[in-house]
């Protein structure tokens, strides 16, 4: 088991990863969006208090079958120093979501949330009608 200090260098090395693992399990009910307290800007934990009720990314349910979301791809581009602009691939079941997010290092060189995107929200899980 990594020590608390590897954890934080692996953080420091790898933002966008542990960003999207904690956007994931906030944006699917998984954990409460205050844990993002202090991780995020005003403007994106606004987002986050605004979506986490409907708890878009939450697991797939449906009668007889449950998936839990993961993270699938993570990728990032960094448009200038101390700015990520990454994407996310979640998966449940046989669906696959988006989530977009910028991050933003600050003066005291942590990095925040600054926004996000987790585009259309889908639509509920509705049996087939039978003929």
């Amino acid at each position: 088991m990594p020590t608390a200090g590897a954890r934080r260098q692996a953080h420091e090395r790898r933002p966008h990863l542990w960003f999207a693992r904690q956007l994931l399990l906030a944006l699917s009910g998984q954990i409460p969006v205050h844990a993002l307290l202090g991780h995020a800007l005003p403007t994106a934990y606004d987002q986050l208090v605004e979506l986490a009720p409907q708890a878009p990314l939450r697991p797939l349910t449906a009668p007889g079958r449950a998936a839990v979301p993961t993270l699938r791809e993570c990728g990032l581009c960094r448009p200038r120093d101390g700015v990520i602009e990454a994407f996310a691939r979640i998966s449940s079941g046989d669906r696959l979501r988006a989530l977009a997010f910028r991050l933003e290092r600050g003066a005291d060189t942590r990095w925040r949330c600054a926004t996000l995107d987790i585009g259309p929200m889908p639509r509920p899980w509705v049996p087939a009608p039978h003929p």
